[in-house]
């Protein structure tokens, strides 16, 4: 039991940290870089407490969504993609440093199960815990779900509307445009006469070649 308290504050501290560098990073890597730690760090803490289907559910879809938020900031920032492989040498020291500490994390946590620390949890073969936890949100925090899929939705519309904004090196493909046409708009047949070369001016160029 000491050993998981201890493991507790100090995954508790990890996250603290890491949260709070996300909003106070001035570059946008080291913000997503400390976000995925701070995913993370909780989903190490839902596991230590013996919720495995929230821990790997954190994992999956906001660790790996990371990704895609990195690429939403990107966009709204417009970030030069060039600058970013120019600093990769930059950042790599503190990827490499997050990924320790997550690696560790998890070390910790599984060595925690491993040992059995603790008395074991009885749990009846009869109880289905994804089965409770969707009765549990839909039932006695069917508002909470509700407000925060209303907050996911504005955080949605707004960086549709940021991503937006006109600019002017952008080409940009108008489709109805592109069904109005006509053929005629696209091909014109121009009859040109053909045309040769007086034999004096072709004298006269060749001489001026050869002085020069």
């Amino acid at each position: 039991m000491i050993f998981s308290t201890i493991l507790f504050y100090v995954l508790a501290l990890v996250l603290v940290v890491a949260a709070f560098r996300v909003i106070t990073a001035t570059s946008p890597v080291t913000g997503v870089l400390h976000l995925i730690l701070t995913f993370f760090t909780a989903s190490m803490l839902w596991m230590l407490q013996g919720a495995e289907f929230l821990s790997l559910l954190l994992v999956l879809v906001y660790v790996g969504a990371v990704m895609v938020l990195f690429l939403f900031v990107v966009m709204m920032l417009d970030v030069r993609m060039d600058a970013l492989r120019a600093g990769l040498k930059t950042y790599l020291p503190l990827g490499l440093t997050i990924g320790l500490i997550m690696v560790l994390e998890m070390a910790f946590v599984l060595a925690k199960s491993w040992m059995g620390a603790g008395p074991a949890a009885v749990i009846a073969d009869d109880v289905d815990n994804t089965r409770a936890l969707g009765v549990a949100m839909y039932t006695d925090y069917v508002f909470a779900v509700q407000v925060g899929g209303v907050i996911l939705l504005v955080g949605m519309i707004a960086a549709i509307a940021l991503t937006l904004r006109k600019r002017a090196d952008v080409k940009r493909t108008i489709p109805s445009e592109q069904i109005r046409v006509r053929p005629q708009d696209r091909l014109r047949m121009v009859s040109i006469p053909s045309q040769t070369e007086a034999p004096a001016a072709a004298d006269a160029d060749q001489a001026q070649g050869e002085k020069q």
